[in-house]
């Protein structure tokens, strides 16, 4: 998460015994779900016990991490899980959290990668147009599953399956347009 908010740096959630959360950019009160927004935007938070001013981010972003979980797409196998508990009190335990950091941001390299092999390998030919569409509708997709920030559920259904009816009505015209 490098992306800095419009201060300098961070933005300051506090939590308070209530367990809410207020967001001192907006001066407004959010839930984990409007953190977990933030994350997937790239914007850079740090959560702070209103109390003590202990930075809890870390605690926090494991309860979202465990919400994600809970609504039943897993991306956690078990057996990860298990292997994961194994190493704390392990000798190499200073040396995991470097090791899964790394690992993820090769995963994103990687992802990138992939991306822009696909393009540039139908780039010239007659299947570069379908190819574009094809990765504009999965982007369109993988969207689908991130909330817009101030959405209503609702809202944001509705605004989705407009957005796919006219790329379905793209490559319709297209595939009529080809045969």
């Amino acid at each position: 998460m490098k992306k800095a908010s419009a201060g300098n740096g961070p933005v300051i959630i506090k939590k308070y015994a209530n367990r809410r959360l207020y967001n001192t950019e907006t001066s407004s009160y959010i839930t984990l779900d409007h953190l977990a927004v933030m994350t997937r935007e790239g914007r850079d938070f740090k959560v702070v016990d209103a109390r003590s001013d202990e930075d809890i981010t870390h605690n926090v972003l494991t309860q979202i991490i465990m919400e994600e979980e809970s609504r039943g797409q897993t991306m956690l196998p078990v057996s990860f899980l298990r292997q994961l508990i194994s190493l704390y009190g392990d000798n190499m335990q200073a040396m995991v959290p470097g090791y899964l950091e790394a690992s993820m941001d090769s995963f994103r390299r990687n992802q990138e990668q992939f991306k822009s092999a696909v393009e540039g390998a139908f780039a010239h030919s007659p299947f570069a147009e379908i190819a574009k569409r094809n990765i504009e509708m999965f982007e369109a997709a993988t969207a689908a599953f991130q909330p817009k920030a101030g959405a209503t559920p609702a809202q944001a259904k509705d605004e989705e399956i407009a957005a796919l009816k006219a790329q379905l009505a793209e490559l319709q015209a297209k595939v009529d347009k080809l045969g």
